[in-house]
């Protein structure tokens, strides 16, 4: 808010803008006020921004436990793809390096102890067959 203080003559040159409020010679101008206003709205339109990507960043039970189950799958589909390999004879390359990027991952804690052990399991399966083919 901008006030200003009058004398006769300025006050007789004041703009339709500004208004008298006092008997005292002083004058409010309006447009100071809305340029206060526009910058205090604009820092709540910040601060509801920051708030919805904070709720955004924060991950939910249910995405942690659908993606350790995903890579539960996929650590125990690639175990079966060794054990095919091991009874065909077929053993090869590819096999083991999708063992080792299964098991990347596999300890992340997800809130749900009985699925924490399970991926605790089954990260120790791919260690030990990692471990008996020599890739580990």
């Amino acid at each position: 808010m901008r006030i200003n203080g009058t004398n006769g003559a300025a006050a007789a040159k004041a703009s339709a803008g500004a208004r008298r409020t006092a008997a005292g010679g002083f004058s409010v101008s309006e447009q100071a006020d809305t340029r206060q206003s526009a910058a205090a709205s604009s820092l709540r339109t910040i601060s509801s921004l920051d708030a919805l990507l904070a709720l955004q960043g924060v991950e939910d039970f249910t995405q942690r436990k659908k993606r350790a189950v995903a890579k539960g799958r996929n650590a125990l589909d690639a175990l079966d793809s060794l054990k095919a390999g091991l009874l065909g004879g077929t053993l090869d390359g590819a096999t083991l390096a999708r063992l080792k990027v299964a098991a990347d991952g596999l300890t992340e804690e997800t809130g749900d102890a009985h699925l924490d052990e399970l991926m605790r399991q089954i990260d120790l399966r791919l260690a030990v067959e990692l471990a008996k083919t020599g890739a580990r």
